[in-house]
């Protein structure tokens, strides 16, 4: 069974037309949630730090709360996608990454691609795949 998956702790942006965007903020599947790609905008204030540390800490705070309104938790995390705007901003991506990631006794595994992103100030945008707690998801 597929199931979406929908938070307000996380941003999820309407086009500038209105209309929400084609796609789930997640979805699960057996033991598995898929995320869609988070980005940086603060779902409480509605606004996206400059600060390119900034960014990538909010966009990995946002994808955490869409795994924990799935039933995972940041430990589960087994995979993201990182999509950088810039180059430069790879060594300040790995520190913030590794703090946020400090306290998991396993990494997720990464990949990280430099590319354009689609919304106008956006300078990170991650996705990933977790276990769901309880139901395999426990790490050994």
């Amino acid at each position: 069974m597929i199931e979406r998956v929908h938070t307000d702790k996380a941003p999820f942006v309407s086009f500038s037309d209105g209309t929400e965007p084609p796609l789930s903020q997640a979805i699960k599947v057996g033991d598995l949630v898929l995320t869609s790609g988070q980005g940086p905008l603060d779902p409480a204030t509605n606004e996206m730090p400059a600060d390119f540390a900034a960014q990538a800490r909010q966009v990995l705070d946002n994808l955490v709360e869409v795994f924990l309104a799935a039933g995972s938790r940041k430990d589960l995390i087994v995979k993201c996608t990182c999509y950088l705007s810039d180059r430069a901003n790879f060594p300040t991506f790995n520190r913030v990454y590794r703090e946020f990631f400090a306290d998991c006794p396993v990494l997720p595994a990464r990949t990280t691609v430099v590319t354009q992103l689609v919304r106008e100030g956006v300078q990170v945008e991650i996705d990933g795949v977790a276990a769901i707690a309880g139901r395999g998801g426990d790490r050994s």
